[in-house]
Formats: structure tokens, sequence, C-alpha cells
């Protein structure tokens, strides 16, 4: 059984999280403090000091309001969080295994009418049926969107740093709460001795009838829903491991850091590098030099260049597997595949068997980005996606440029930085001559497999039409 010492609520509005706290709250020895870090306000509406804590010295430095309530507070003290409350407060709630966490859910499309129909109201807790207010809620689909948007990654947000510290929550369901089995559970697993009786009748349900009745175009809403993807059919599933932001690789010459993606046309644009300041090209980087390189050249500016998936497969196969460069993947692609491959260095016998060839490395990259394979995912054929996505894990480029508009992009780079760009960079026409000779449909479909997430993502259409 876990041990905590402090508690957290994270929910939404109109999730009955005003409800949860009232049964909270009527535990002895444990204390629900309210929304201590929303925007507006300290724990209640209009209440803007906590323990010696007003409004201001919460925002500037709300891990105060943190250490006084836990240190201040009898018992098992905790607080409700929503996604919109002070985001500096979340990393210390998250990371911290004696701060137990209750996620309270509810389905978004009642909330969010819940949530207009408070808007409309005024009203947003009811003690008192005789006190009711009515109106109906207004659907607005781009705002809806937007909501779902926000419940879904605040959600994503907890469950990711759950599972990467370890941690568990006691989840909660909207429904769940007028369940007293289920909150003495939830006492249960807090380590609170006491148990509840009944529900807390203090609050009443503020719009007990069917969704329809609640919202005034209900057609446009059922409408609306209907184009949302609300089980996320339409993703593409990623299993490719994350990578490194392979910061040795990258290249810098008079204030311009060019970040390769491997199996690109690298080559080419080192080429342009040393031609806008000869001898003066630098490589080999660390973290530490990256950052004093960054630090002496201001301003600067960072880039890439993709390259088309199809090309780009292409050249890692030649340079990398046909060469034999990398002799233990060669050899899981012609035990996986069955290819019929050349020995290294000798051409092959014919267009038939280079495409064919080709195709089962398509195949053997499709696996091996889908985490699919024993072999790791080497650069030169991990997607280009990917690879950005592990620059970022230190910085991500300035500007993502294209092969195919490279010397254009190259030369709006020098413009911004006020320099006269070289001549433009000679194109990679031996990579696309060689991939021309075993062109056909079958290669362009088999890329579109392998680098679904790059097609989508950047955009890219057919090698050729």
């Amino acid at each position: 059984m876990p041990v905590f010492t402090s508690f957290v609520m994270l929910a939404g509005m109109r999730t009955g999280s005003n409800f949860l706290e009232a049964n909270l709250n009527a535990l002895p020895g444990v204390a629900c403090l309210g929304e201590v870090f929303n925007p507006h306000f300290i724990g209640k509406k209009d209440q803007t000091e906590l323990f010696g804590v007003d409004l201001e010295q919460r925002d500037q430095n709300p891990a105060l309001l943190l250490r006084r309530i836990r240190a201040k507070t009898p018992g098992l003290s905790g607080f409700r969080y929503f996604h919109d409350h002070d985001a500096r407060i979340l990393p210390l709630l998250l990371d911290d295994p004696a701060c137990a966490k209750i996620v309270l859910t509810r389905n978004p499309a009642e909330s969010y009418v819940s949530w207009k129909i408070a808007q409309a109201t005024g009203q947003w807790k009811l003690t008192n049926v005789k006190n009711l207010r009515q109106a109906k809620a207004q659907f607005d689909p781009a705002e809806f969107e937007h909501y779902l948007t926000a419940a879904q990654d605040f959600q994503l947000q907890i469950l990711r740093a759950l599972q990467t510290s370890g941690q568990t929550a006691f989840y909660l369901d909207y429904e769940d709460i007028g369940d007293v089995a289920v909150l003495n559970g939830l006492a249960g697993w807090l380590g609170v001795e006491a148990r509840l009786e009944a529900v807390d009748g203090t609050l009443k349900k503020q719009n007990p009838e069917e969704i329809g009745t609640k919202v005034a175009n209900f057609d446009q809403m059922e409408t609306a829903l209907t184009r949302l993807d609300r089980f996320n059919l339409s993703r593409t599933p990623n299993f490719e491991p994350r990578r490194p932001p392979a910061i040795p690789s990258y290249v810098a010459a008079s204030g311009l850091l060019f970040m390769p993606v491997r199996s690109g046309p690298s080559a080419v644009v080192r080429d342009w590098l040393e031609k806008l300041h000869p001898g003066e090209v630098i490589e080999e980087f660390t973290q530490k030099s990256l950052r004093q390189w960054k630090r002496a050249n201001c301003p600067h500016r960072s880039f890439t260049v993709l390259r088309h998936p199809l090309l780009r497969a292409h050249v890692a196969f030649r340079e990398m597997i046909v060469s034999g460069r990398l002799a233990d993947q060669r050899a899981s692609l012609i035990r996986l595949q069955k290819a019929d491959l050349p020995p290294p260095g000798l051409p092959f016998a014919d267009v038939d068997q280079h495409r064919q060839a080709f195709l089962a490395f398509l195949r053997f990259a499709r696996l091996s980005v889908a985490g699919q394979t024993g072999p790791r995912v080497d650069p030169h054929w991990a997607s280009q996606t990917a690879v950005l996505q592990g620059f970022a894990g230190f910085q991500p480029p300035d500007v993502i440029l294209r092969e195919d508009r490279l010397a254009d992009g190259l030369a709006y780079l020098a413009a911004e930085l006020g320099l006269t760009a070289p001549s433009a960079p000679r194109a990679d026409s031996a990579a696309e001559t060689a991939l021309s000779e075993i062109w056909d449909a079958s290669l362009e479909e088999a890329a579109e497999e392998a680098y679904a997430r790059d097609y989508l993502g950047f955009g890219f259409g057919r090698w050729r039409d």
C-alpha cells in the first residue's frame, strides 16, 4: 500500500470535482483546499490569500504556497488542479511519489455542455434546487474541438509522467463519485482510516436531463461530433525508437549551423558552407562546444534539409547496404527478406535484381522503423520525423529546407545573416539517376508504407508523377 503525505485531484471544469472535494473533506484527517493555483483566486472564488501567501506572492513563487499548504495543514492535504492552472507547479506534483494522484474525468461532450450552461446561468454550484437557474447550451464546434484537445493533452501529460516515473493514480469517472463504496476505496488507497457512511448531500446535480434536451442546436452538435475522430482511428501509429540530437554530425560556418539528416544531401550542403567561408568550417561538436559556438555567433541560424523519402531510402540502400558498410544489417536484410544482393563492391546483374532487392530493403525499413526487427534503426533510414524530433531534444532547427528548393533556401539563410551566398549548390544527380533506372510504382507504394509519418507530416507526394 503506498504511503502518501499529500494529494492532488487532477480534473477539469464540470467533471464533478466540487462534489468529490466535498466528500474528501467529509473524511476526518483529509483537507482538500480547492483550486489553489487557479489564475484568478486561491482556493475558492474571491479568495486571494492562503496561509499568508497572497496572489502576487503565489504568482512569483508557486512552490512557496505548496510548501505552506503541506506544512500548515494537519493530516492529508491536497487541492484541485486543472489544465489551465499554474503550469509551473505541475511537475512538482507529478514527480513526487508521496503526492497521491486522483484523476477525475467525464465524457467531454457532457462536461462541455455543462460548462456552457454554467456560463449562461452564472451558476457553478447548486446547494438548493429552489435556486436552480436553467438555460440551454449553444454548441460551438470549433470551441468544442479546442476544449477536447486541451483535455486530451492534459490526460496524456499525466499518463506520460506516471509511466516514466513508475507511479500509479486512482482514476475516477464522473459516474463513480456518487458511489460510496468507490469513495471508500479511494480513502483506503490514500491510507485514510476513516470511511464514509453516505455521500455528501450538500451539492445537487444541476442538469440531470438527457444531453439532447440541454443543447439548443443539438442537430449541429451531432453533425460536428461525427467529424471528430473520437478513437483516433486516423492516427499513424509510432513505435519508432527516439533518437538523440546527433550533435557531433552538425556543421557550422559563418553563423550558419547545418543539422544533417543522414542519407540526405549533406555533402552538397557542406561544400556550399565551405565556399561560404573557406577553411573555417567547424565540425565534431559536443554539447559544450556547440553552446560555446552559439554564444560566440550571434545572430546565428540553424537549419536542416529534407529529402524525398524514396530517394533517401535508395541512397541509404546503396551506400550502406549494397556497399557492405553495414555488414550486420546487410546480413539481416538477406536473412529476413531474402534479398538477392551482389557481393559488396560489385554491380547488380540487371535492373530487375536491383529493383527487387531495393523493394526488400523498403520492407525491411518499414519493419525497422515500426520496432519489429532486432537490429537497431540506423539513422540512415530512420524516419526524418524521428530525426527532427531527436534534434529537438537539444534545440530544433530554425529552418527546414527541402532538397528540391535547396538553392533558394540557402540563399534565404545567407541573406538572413547579411552574407553573400555562394553559387547555387550542385544537385546530387548521381542519386537521382540511380533511382530513375529502377523506378516503378511498386517502389513508391513501398516507400509510402515504410515512411507514412514523413509523407503525411511533411506533405511529400510521389517522387515521380
